[in-house]
């Protein structure tokens, strides 16, 4: 299409010969000639604001009506003024009508041509045509509307002359650039901002096509599946319907690249949404890879050469593909930590190793059929996420164990079997998912941290509780020595049903301290008791032995027959009738427990009813010829029960 340029001078300019001339002229002309030049006058007039209100009813629509209209109005009445405000040579017609003229028969290249002549002519043209500019841009977006809504090829020539606007706005910046221009007045030049804007109207439009999916919190799978269907089905195929009209206007590649980008931004939109599962990123996901796959011309959008339309497709369903990935991760993340850290509630039941290797390998298994490389990825992130969380139990429980009030038995043992569940649950890890070293060995020193420090404080919690309770025991009637025991029983019980493993090592060491500190006990209750208290304090000894016994061998079964029992051996020592049979029934006991000294057989002794200072005596001497030190730390029981010494009697031993 052939430029016409239009000097400024003759549409508008007026010089002081020219204006003397024409007065001369006007004098000269009959009565007639002066009434006819009013009516052309007054018909062009109203020929322009005939125009103008035909403008103001094209770009003003619902909301932006109102907003527009004022502005429409002031522009349109600003361009009358002009046109009219000076007395015109006789055939010459104004350059701002012209202008109007060719907006409103849709030739908006040829109006960009007479605007830039206005703004270049150096007459207050720069005011003037950015006014022209705004409302050119209004009027070419309005064309594109109707192009958008389905009005057929009528628009076909404006939406070519739209493309001509945007190439000839391209060629006077690079013009701009090349000259001595300021970039300032290059970057704030009204028609820069032409092909931004349409691409604005562009995406706009095209997103309110989009049918919409729901409330935010929609979670419903099937929802989703005919969502996307939707989009494939009748949304693209739309858009490629209405690409012809702007293949032809020459502006098919911002059309392609403003239907990807609507299409991005709305899955965007969906898959950003804080109530979006990993399923649902999973679908998202799955049917971006189904499309970049099948290379469907509706997704890819209209054909035109490869260059470009092509190469634009195939970028745009990358990054969703690469998006929704991102966002599907970060999901498998998130769900897994939480599930895991409702797994291992401190205050709740443990959780089976089972259940937790389900919440670790359930999204792997769901990505597996979709993506292989998906599946490697989401589960690293699983298994990063597992790593984190140990950190943070690990925190977690240590916080717990330093609270005041020292958490009971039951509470520290549910610690101790999470820790356990755990450590079943990454060794199957390590079989079933591509574990690295580092992580393995993260792992394991985050487990053996928690299981040392929670295992000694478990034993700790016993211990205190079994010395407060035996404090008195051989001066009460009911110290609640039983509750205890009855308690460990029935937590222990529960606790091996899961972790056979732990479970024995553990039973072992509590039967230890509960023997360490009845003895310790027993040993240091009053040295000097009655022949009543003395027969009381056998009598429940016999007594609390006997359900010692029961509650190991429940615990135990078979095992507990090789646990070590000082009790039964003080039992047969005090209750042996002759100081003969107590010699005899004192080597056994040397031999089990040689870490037994004078002070603590003394104590037992006194235990003893009716033993008199030469048996006491013979006893002590026994002990003394037979005793050994031992070699070893093993089988050490009484090693660290403390008794005081008795002082010597008249007879130079500890008998009296």
């Amino acid at each position: 299409m052939r430029k016409m340029k239009y000097s400024w001078g003759h549409f508008a300019g007026r010089g002081s010969k020219w204006e003397k001339m024409a007065g001369e002229n006007t004098r000269m002309l009959p009565k007639a000639v002066h009434e006819e030049r009013k009516k052309q006058e007054a018909k062009r007039r109203g020929k322009l604001k005939t125009m103008a209100g035909k403008l103001l009813k094209a770009v003003a629509h619902g909301k932006e009506a109102v907003e527009e209209k004022a502005s429409s109005e002031d522009m349109a009445g600003n361009l009358l003024k002009l046109a009219t405000s000076r007395k015109e040579a006789e055939g010459e017609t104004p350059a701002e009508e012209t202008i109007c003229r060719f907006i409103e028969q849709g030739k908006f290249f040829e109006a960009c041509d007479h605007i830039y002549d206005l703004e270049h002519s150096g007459k207050d043209g720069v005011g003037k045509s950015e006014s022209l500019y705004r409302l050119l841009a209004e009027r070419m977006w309005t064309v594109v509307g109707e192009a958008l809504s389905g009005s057929g090829r009528m628009f076909l020539e404006p939406l070519q002359s739209v493309g001509e606007s945007l190439k000839w706005e391209k060629q006077k910046e690079a013009e701009w650039l090349g000259s001595s221009q300021e970039m300032e007045s290059v970057s704030t030049w009204s028609p820069n901002f032409w092909r931004k804007d349409l691409e604005e109207k562009l995406i706009q439009y095209m997103m309110a096509q989009i049918a919409p999916f729901g409330s935010s919190s929609n979670t419903d799978e099937t929802a989703l599946k005919q969502h996307l269907s939707h989009l494939e089905t009748t949304f693209l195929p739309s858009l490629e319907h209405r690409s012809g009209f702007f293949k032809e206007a020459g502006l098919l590649i911002t059309y392609t690249r403003c239907c990807y980008a609507s299409l991005s931004s709305h899955l965007s939109t969906l898959t950003d949404s804080n109530h979006f599962s990993f399923s649902q990123c999973l679908l998202v996901y799955e049917w971006g890879l189904k499309m970049y796959k099948s290379g469907s011309e509706t997704c890819r959008g209209p054909k035109q050469t490869p260059h470009h339309s092509l190469s634009l497709g195939v970028q745009c369903l990358v990054w969703i593909i690469l998006k929704t990935e991102e966002k599907l991760l970060a999901v498998a993340r998130k769900e897994v930590g939480k599930a895991l850290k409702e797994a291992f509630d401190i205050g709740k039941s443990p959780c089976t190793d089972a259940a937790v290797i389900q919440i670790l390998t359930e999204k792997v298994e769901a990505a597996w059929p979709v993506s292989e490389s998906l599946s490697e990825k989401v589960e690293a992130v699983c298994l990063e996420e597992c790593l984190t969380f140990l950190e943070s139990y690990e925190n977690e429980v240590r916080s717990f164990l330093q609270l005041d009030g020292c958490p009971g038995i039951c509470s520290s043992l549910r610690i101790l079997e999470n820790c356990c569940t755990l450590r079943t649950v990454w060794h199957k890890l390590t079989y079933i998912c591509s574990v690295s070293t580092s992580q393995d060995v993260k792992i394991n020193g985050f487990l053996d941290r928690m299981e040392d420090e929670i295992t000694e404080h478990f034993l700790q919690t016993v211990t205190s509780k079994v010395k407060g309770t035996l404090k008195d025991h051989f001066k009460k009637c009911d110290s609640g020595f039983d509750h205890i025991l009855e308690s460990l029983k029935q937590s222990f019980l529960a606790f091996g049903k899961k972790k056979p493993d732990t479970y024995e090592a553990l039973v072992r060491a509590v039967n230890v301290i509960i023997i360490t500190e009845y003895v310790q006990a027993l040993l240091t209750t009053s040295r000097k008791p009655s022949s009543v208290q003395r027969r009381r304090i056998v009598s429940k000894i016999e007594e609390d032995h006997r359900m010692l016994q029961t509650v190991f061998k429940e615990c135990l079964g078979p095992a507990a027959g090789s646990l070590k029992d000082p009790i039964k051996a003080i039992l047969e020592l005090i209750q042996t009738s002759d100081a003969e049979g107590m010699k005899i029934a004192l080597l056994p006991i040397l031999k089990e427990f040689p870490d037994l000294r004078k002070e603590h057989l003394s104590a037992v002794l006194d235990m003893k009813d009716a033993l008199s200072r030469e048996d006491r005596a013979a006893l002590l001497k026994a002990f003394h010829d037979n005793c050994r030190e031992s070699e070893t730390e093993a089988n050490l029981l009484f090693a660290d029960i403390e008794v005081k010494p008795r002082k010597y009697g008249p007879c130079g031993c500890f008998c009296c």
